[in-house]
């Protein structure tokens, strides 16, 4: 760790091309099997030994004195530790600690802002049709069992125009609707929503704005202040690397309608009232944020979205495929995705680029299109990215 750390030290200095190669020199960081290229970290991030090595040293601590270490409030305890971890992501985040639950996933947390607001028959949500069923599925329950009522507005796959987003958004809002909620990166095309302007319009006309962030936390730099939204929620098993079962939840100062009940417990997901957490994963988790503050979420979106675009590139020269999303520019992030000709299935292509080739992609869910999503992150080079095309130029010939 030390070298590894010597090395992140030097990052500023280094060019974009050389940290590329460089920052997945050295697989030994990480548990992937030999040769094994994953190129779906918006799914599900690759933890690194050091955040593993962190969580098991702080679960070998809590079972050496389990009561005291859970319960105690002495600086030395495994609770003051996990503490410690809402002050670094709150710092991370760009937001204050007594505004952040620890959760265990972006699911987890949207569910909690649904179920922390009181509903009336016929309150309305404002969303669009491209959200992810997690970040949906509060909404879906609050309307088969309270009667509300869910509006989308529409994203096509090549809606690139934030300014006419925002308007469709001002134009689909009426007297009753109560919520806004919109995922900050579009999970199937990577497109980075106008979430700024989306929440000042919701401020605007007294309406909540919600936000889904588990593909841009730990892929792009995000401070949840400046963006203005009443809430974030977002994961720590895909951008981030950290341990399955963690996330984040963020409820502004100001959003007294969402009184999530982990509220009554001074620790917010320790013990007491809101019961015994997962310690260890919560002390691994802030191990995960550390990495990647010792990187610097500048480089680490420069690099990701470096990669992105040469994929983006090498994809559009692949006839048969068609690129959706963004192009390289500011509406780019981590992720690229490209629609299957019809004849071309999207499992059976993830399943032999994985089986064959050794290569990791996500097959994007069919209610959205036949296709597939590249999703590079700080373990992967520029190596990884040209086996990729390589093979869908062999399997798309």
């Amino acid at each position: 760790m030390g070298s590894r750390r010597a090395f992140i030290a030097g990052l500023g200095a280094a060019s974009m091309a050389g940290w590329a190669q460089a920052a997945a020199i050295d697989s030994s960081d990480y548990l992937l099997r030999h040769g094994l290229i994953h190129l779906n970290t918006a799914s599900l991030g690759a933890t690194s030994r050091a955040v593993l090595d962190r969580t098991l040293d702080a679960w070998r601590k809590l079972e050496s004195d389990p009561v005291r270490m859970a319960y105690g409030q002495d600086n030395d305890t495994v609770l003051s530790a996990a503490e410690q971890v809402r002050e670094r992501a709150a710092r991370f985040l760009g937001c204050d600690a007594d505004e952040l639950l620890i959760t265990r996933c972006t699911t987890d947390g949207m569910n909690t802002v649904t179920q922390s607001l009181r509903w009336t028959t016929g309150d309305r949500v404002l969303t669009t049709d491209q959200e992810h069923d997690g970040g949906s599925m509060g909404w879906a329950y609050q309307a088969q069992r309270r009667g509300v009522v869910i509006d989308r507005v529409a994203i096509a796959l090549d809606d690139h125009d934030s300014a006419a987003i925002v308007r469709r958004f001002a134009d689909a809002i009426t007297p009753a609707t109560r919520v806004i909620s919109v995922s900050h990166v579009i999970t199937s095309t990577g497109l980075r929503m106008p979430i700024a302007e989306i929440s000042a319009l919701a401020r605007e006309r007294g309406i909540l704005c919600v936000v889904d962030g588990a593909q841009a936390v730990g892929a792009i730099e995000v401070n949840i202040k400046a963006l203005g939204c009443h809430a974030y929620a977002t994961s720590g098993h895909k951008w981030l690397m950290g341990p399955k079962g963690t996330g984040l939840l963020y409820v502004s100062r100001d959003a007294g309608a969402i009184q999530p009940i982990q509220w009554q417990d001074e620790h917010r997901y320790g013990a007491h009232s809101a019961g015994v957490g997962p310690l260890p994963l919560v002390i691994g988790f802030g191990a995960a944020i550390e990495r990647l503050q010792e990187i610097g979420m500048a480089e680490v979106e420069r690099h990701n979205v470096a990669l992105r675009n040469r994929a983006y590139t090498g994809l559009a020269q692949i006839a048969k495929l068609r690129l959706v999303g963004p192009p390289p520019g500011p509406l780019a992030t981590a992720m690229v995705a490209c629609v299957l000709p019809d004849e071309t299935d999207s499992r059976t292509l993830k399943d032999v680029l994985r089986d064959k080739y050794g290569i990791v992609v996500k097959m994007i869910e069919k209610h959205w299109f036949n296709g597939i999503r590249i999703s590079p992150h700080v373990l992967n080079s520029e190596a990884d990215i040209d086996a990729v095309l390589r093979a869908l130029r062999v399997e798309m010939a």
